[in-house]
């Protein structure tokens, strides 16, 4: 409830009664953040049940803390970044303490600065840095009530916030009527209604007399133990009503009840009241000045502001507060669209267009009777300017009714395909879907229909991934070729990206080969070749005349990936530059390729594309042997997840369980995959999944199992180079199955892709399956050749399997000398990278060729950290500073801070620089 200041504190109790378990919360909560720790609270429930009571208890139990408010305004819901401004302005901590990327970030944010705009979540950071700098210097405890209402970046923001204290001595505490998908995670109080003895007593504290027993269990009954409802719904009213009964709510909903009483009480004031508090009313900022002015314009003077206040709707005093949000809609909704549009005229005409030229561009578009072209052109303005904050969703609300007041059609089209743009990459996807009918609906170009078509395409894959994406983008790409041939490209390289990406589960007309034969007929380009024009001739090239064909230009498009690009376009194809590295056996690129990716990604704090450069990554040092580093990262995706809500497959993880051999963990990450793979759509996740179950097979020695998997994997041939890495898991476990002709298959396609790529990677790969198919002579010289050729690579894990399998295959030939030597040097590989269950598989070959396998001892430190503390502690080893781990793993530097002193104290030590000497692995990028 919104507790006017001047209240008797015996009202502000009475608003308390029946409410010991929810104090009770509180108090832990004040003590907690006084003592250090830092805690998040969301409290839910209806309107008027006494959230903002509760709030305002905790303010003043909150001795010796700051407090901080911001509160969710319904009306301002489209200005980004308004809620957030609310709560950070009055802080004392500086910005300048805050890292250069965070505070510029911050800053554009808040309009101090111009710039590109900033990432949301990159804002959250500065956010969580900004108030862990004011907690240092006093307890913290920030309250925002009304979240439903606050401008989506600002809850996003919050929510990130929420989800990462640590130990700041910050408490967050939320107020909202429903439950909100962005606070996943954060603990929550659900507020109900008053119990009936506690609902009787706050009745008897707030009438002025005695009451006819049967009409007080009416009210009671009727007002459902909504304190809000028992406080106003007696309100005004007549005693001989109350002692009759008479005049009582009905039973349709309290809510509606108590804006029905609000709205009663709006009719009884004088007209000028009712302007001046329609003109409040209108106006989100509640700033009493403006409102002065704006009523002043309207000939309402200030003295009409005494009944408002009388009437119990609003005050007027440093800052307009009404009594209740139901109360400001009642006073708005309740007033004809005649007087609203001339509130809206009078506020515009009263805000200063310099200093906020939005919120005046806003109350003039509320005021337009009609279309209006001049209003629409200034939305527009209003729009780019919230785009270069970083406001996505203030933008598309912006453009939409700049779009709704445009009088040319076709313009109208254009502002309506720019508002899907952006509610998209806001991810309103209902409201872009919408927009985007409205965009079709009126006459567009063919780059605009081309762009159209993009949306659409860009709107499936957010939702599914797959299905009509593909061929959705080969449709923009041929309306763009007559008019522009990079577009055009851009488009063909996107559909042959998506229909990789959708594998087998594409769409009809989708499918890699029939994209692949669109896009070798795409316009050549207009100037020499660069990276992405490769990229899309070779890819189309080996997907529609053969591997072979696209080899040459693939090896051509990684060599000059970069070269004349932006960092932009950099980002925007690495993914495919990366998987290319893969298709053609590229180890060499591949490190290259995935350490700038995961740099530019860090540095341009773009989180949305940092989960995919970290699992690139990770997948290069899993490929390496580095399980510990490609650890550090997954779980640094794990963090980005949680903290962005970004839905990713869980890739890496899933071969990291895989090849440590973790059978509880892979089989459950697998499933998820499998089953979330189908539903989006993503093709390439079944070959992922798959594969993973044949590596985790082949390690446990389960081979009809991994033969299984395998064979799922390869099921679709249509994109060979997409089952590079499974064609040797298929063939292992067949050989070991007795399937020859299954494994001869397999090793034929790998001898095609051998021959065609050339790199010891690939030719160590191919030596060693070719050699599970031989004999003799053969045989030892296949297993020679792969050790060598693999030893002249990264792929430790590779060069580890290849000692296995010729540490077998001698073990069987009767040279037990020779298979020991192989079967211990690919033991203690495996022992080293921690792959258990590929280490037990060697061992059991290695007691059974007559030796012994030693298993190395983990140093105790490593069991006794928590993942958080070994993973900061990992990161400190590399040379990070305290801010940089926290920028990484989305925590305060205090919060880091806090788990090394733990850290320091587990493993015995007293710096940083120790930290070497007591914990495995190297570097994590």
């Amino acid at each position: 409830m919104h507790v006017p200041g001047d209240l008797p504190a015996w009202r502000r109790a009475a608003e308390l009664t029946g409410r010991r378990v929810e104090c009770g919360t509180l108090d832990r909560l004040v003590g907690a953040v006084r003592a250090g720790e830092s805690r998040a609270l969301s409290l839910r429930g209806e309107a008027g049940v006494g959230k903002t009571a509760l709030l305002e208890y905790l303010a003043v139990q909150a001795l010796g803390c700051r407090v901080a408010r911001a509160t969710g305004v319904q009306s301002e819901m489209e200005l980004a970044y308004a809620g957030l401004h609310q709560l950070c302005t009055p802080l004392p901590a500086p910005l300048d303490r805050l890292p250069a990327p965070q505070r510029d970030a911050l800053r554009t944010a808040f309009g101090l600065r111009e710039g590109p705009a900033p990432d949301l979540f990159l804002v959250g950071l500065a956010v969580l840095g900004l108030l862990s700098e004011a907690a240092a210097e006093q307890p913290l405890i920030c309250l925002v009530d009304d979240r439903q209402w606050l401008d989506r970046a600002s809850a996003q923001v919050l929510a990130f916030v929420a989800r990462r204290l640590g130990a700041e001595s910050i408490g967050l505490v939320f107020a909202a009527r429903t439950a909100h998908g962005d606070l996943a995670g954060v603990p929550q109080l659900v507020v109900e209604g008053l119990r009936e003895p506690d609902a009787r007593a706050l009745l008897d504290a707030v009438l002025g007399g005695p009451i006819d027993a049967r009409v007080r269990d009416q009210i009671v009954l009727e007002a459902r133990g909504n304190p809000l409802a028992l406080l106003e719904l007696t309100r005004g009213r007549a005693p001989a009503e109350l002692a009759g009964g008479f005049g009582l709510p009905g039973a349709a909903g309290v809510s509606g009840d108590m804006e029905e009483n609000f709205r009663r009480r709006v009719d009884a004031l004088p007209r000028e009241s009712r302007r001046l508090l329609l003109v409040a009313a209108a106006d989100p900022s509640g700033d009493p000045s403006l409102v002065r002015r704006a009523a002043g314009r309207l000939g309402v003077g200030g003295e009409a502001a005494l009944a408002v206040a009388e009437a119990g709707l609003a005050e007027f005093g440093a800052r307009v507060r009404f009594r209740h949000p139901l109360a400001r809609s009642a006073a708005y909704r309740s007033a004809a669209a005649r007087d609203r549009q001339e509130a809206h005229r009078a506020l515009a005409e009263a805000t200063d267009p310099a200093l906020d030229p939005d919120r005046r561009a806003w109350h003039r578009a509320r005021a337009a009777a009609g279309p209006d072209e001049d209003v629409a052109a200034e939305l527009e303005q209003s729009a780019g300017r919230a785009r270069a904050r970083g406001g996505i969703a203030a933008s598309a609300a912006f453009l939409e009714q700049a779009a709704l007041l445009t009088v040319d059609p076709a313009r109208r089209a254009g502002r309506a395909l720019a508002a899907a743009q952006a509610a998209l990459h806001a991810g309103h996807f209902d409201g872009a879907r919408d927009l985007l009918g409205m965009a079709e609906s009126g006459p567009l170009t063919d780059v605009r229909r081309a762009g159209l078509d993009t949306l659409r395409a860009q709107l499936a894959f957010s939702t599914d991934r797959g299905g009509e994406v593909p061929t959705l983008l080969l449709k923009a790409a041929a309306q763009y070729e007559p008019v522009d041939a990079g577009l055009s490209r851009a488009a063909y390289l996107d559909a042959v990206s998506a229909a990789i990406f959708a594998g087998r589960l594409a769409g009809p007309g989708g499918h890699v080969r029939e994209v692949a034969r669109a896009a070798v007929s795409a316009p050549p380009p207009a100037h020499a070749p660069r990276a992405p024009d490769l990229l899309l001739d070779g890819t189309a090239a080996g997907l529609h005349q053969g591997y072979a064909a696209g080899v040459p230009v693939l090896r051509r498009a990684l060599a000059a990936f970069g070269d004349g690009m932006s960092v932009e376009e950099e980002l925007r194809w690495m993914w495919l530059a990366n998987t290319t590295a893969i298709r053609i056996w590229d180890g060499e690129q591949w490190e290259t390729l995935s350490a700038r990716y995961l740099r530019l990604a860090r540095d341009a704090g773009v989180l949305d594309v940092l989960p995919l450069a970290l699992t690139s990554r990770a997948h290069v040092l899993l490929f390496a042997g580095d399980l510990t580093s490609a650890a550090s990262l997954i779980e640094e995706v794990q963090a980005v997840k949680e903290a962005t809500g970004i839905g990713l497959a869980s890739y890496g993880a899933m071969a990291l369980a895989a090849l440590r051999g973790d059978e509880s963990v892979a089989s459950a990450v697998i499933g998820a995959t499998l089953e979330d793979a189908a539903a989006r759509g993503e093709g390439i996740g079944v070959v992922f999944a798959e594969g993973a179950s044949a590596v985790l097979a082949n390690g446990l020695g389960r081979y009809d199992e991994a033969m299984a998997a395998g064979e799922r994997a390869n099921a679709y041939d249509a994109d060979p180079a997409a089952l590079c890495w499974t064609l040797a898991e298929l063939a292992e476990a067949a050989v070991r199955c007795g399937a020859a002709g299954t494994a001869a298959a397999a090793c034929g396609r790998l001898t095609e892709m051998a021959a065609a790529a050339g790199t010891d990677w690939v030719l160590g790969v191919e030596a060693r399956t070719r050699a599970l198919l031989s004999e003799g002579e053969a045989a030892e010289r296949l297993y020679r050749e792969a050790i060598d050729r693999l030893g002249r690579t990264r792929m430790r894990v590779e060069l580890a399997r290849a000692h296995l399998l010729h540490g077998e295959w001698l073990r069987r030939d009767r040279r037990p000398g020779a298979a020991r030597e192989q079967l211990r040097t690919a033991h203690g590989m495996f022992e080293e990278m921690g792959a258990a269950a590929f280490a037990d598989r060697a061992a059991r070959e290695l007691r059974a060729a007559g030796g012994t396998a030693r298993r190395r001892t983990a140093p105790a430190g490593d069991v006794e950290l928590t993942a958080q503390e070994a993973q900061i502690a990992r990161l400190a080893r590399d040379g990070l500073s305290n801010p940089e781990i926290g920028t990484r793993l989305f925590i305060s530097a205090r919060t880091v801070q806090y788990h090394l002193r733990k850290v320091f104290t587990k493993l015995g030590i007293t710096s940083r620089g120790q930290l070497d000497r007591v914990l495995p692995g190297g570097p994590a990028a």
